[in-house]
């Protein structure tokens, strides 16, 4: 494919979309990242779109929300893997709000398998994956369907979660900054979602690294109340996505990485091998007791060794 076709191809993905990671565009136009990169650095030269971490997206500094559809061809891999240790850290017999979007449909999907759970949404999608799991309670809220994301909205919805109160709430959204927290591009979306803050203790957002970094309109989380972020791994030269999580560790988000193997580019993702890493945090936060969350990562254990083992293997380097 010449350079004008490719060029061409990632335009319309983009303006199809709204945004597009850099691994998604080189394997619809069946090139490698780096050549990806360089068109898209051309195309932004001419104004056509705007580069973002990982990714590009509509030119104006704001992404508009793409359709369903859409949203659930976007990083597959990633988000399963989100999903996967996002569950990890809800217990049997728990109480949680999870709100609309594809990677918390992923997560819906893990959950069903935790016995005496309650999950209240708003989402279709979510209630739909978990309608015929055993010892799984599911809440819908009222409020009117929104079509393009199959999520209930409106005063209905935040009606129907005041007085409400459980253990997380796990959100996703459109775009994930240190300054401005999760945001989405949808203000009814958006109202929901700081309803479902409300109802929580704590607060779990799910965002792959295409997010990192991008703004949209409406704040829906701000960074303080964010007491976990779980997202996948970022390309070793998307400098500006750690950038980003160092950021929001630095004020005070516990970060949760999951790993996945295998070969992103091809049609189907192979198992993969699940991977927990925790940025540690400077300090705790306001009201949060020392040492609660997850442990950060320790130096691996080469196994126990006799005793005196040590002073021998010593002793006979310094015969030699």
């Amino acid at each position: 494919m010449f350079a004008a076709e490719r060029r061409q191809l990632i335009l319309e993905m983009v303006r199809a979309n709204g945004a597009v990671s850099l691994r998604e565009l080189a394997r619809v136009v069946q090139t490698s990242e780096v050549t990806v990169r360089r068109d898209v650095r051309a195309l932004e030269a001419e104004g056509l779109l705007d580069r973002r971490h990982g990714g590009a997206v509509l030119p104006g500094g704001f992404t508009r929300e793409s359709g369903f559809p859409q949203k659930s061809h976007l990083a597959t891999a990633e988000k399963t893997a989100i999903a996967d240790l996002a569950a990890s850290f809800v217990e049997e017999g728990e109480a949680i709000v999870v709100g609309a979007g594809t990677t918390t449909q992923e997560l819906a999907r893990r959950l069903a398998r935790v016995p005496g759970l309650t999950v209240v949404t708003n989402s279709l999608l979510v209630a739909q994956a978990l309608a015929h799991a055993n010892r799984v309670e599911v809440v819908m809220t009222g409020g009117t369907l929104r079509g393009s994301n199959y999520a209930l909205v409106g005063s209905g919805a935040e009606q129907s979660l005041q007085g409400l109160r459980v253990s997380r709430a796990f959100l996703s959204g459109s775009g994930l900054t240190a300054e401005r927290g999760l945001s989405t591009s949808n203000m009814l979306s958006a109202s929901v979602d700081r309803a479902l803050v409300q109802a929580a203790a704590e607060v779990v957002v799910l965002a792959d690294h295409t997010k990192l970094g991008t703004d949209t309109m409406f704040q829906t989380v701000p960074t303080d109340l964010i007491t976990r972020l779980v997202t996948d791994d970022p390309p070793a030269h998307d400098d500006r996505a750690a950038t980003e999580l160092q950021a929001l560790a630095d004020q005070g988000v516990q970060i949760a990485v999951a790993g996945a193997t295998g070969n992103p580019g091809g049609d189907e993702v192979p198992a993969r091998r699940q991977q927990r890493r925790d940025v540690p945090l400077p300090s705790p936060r306001r009201g949060q007791v020392p040492g609660a969350g997850p442990g950060l990562r320790t130096a691996p254990v080469l196994g126990d060794q006799p005793p005196g083992a040590e002073r021998a293997r010593v002793a006979d380097l310094r015969r030699r």
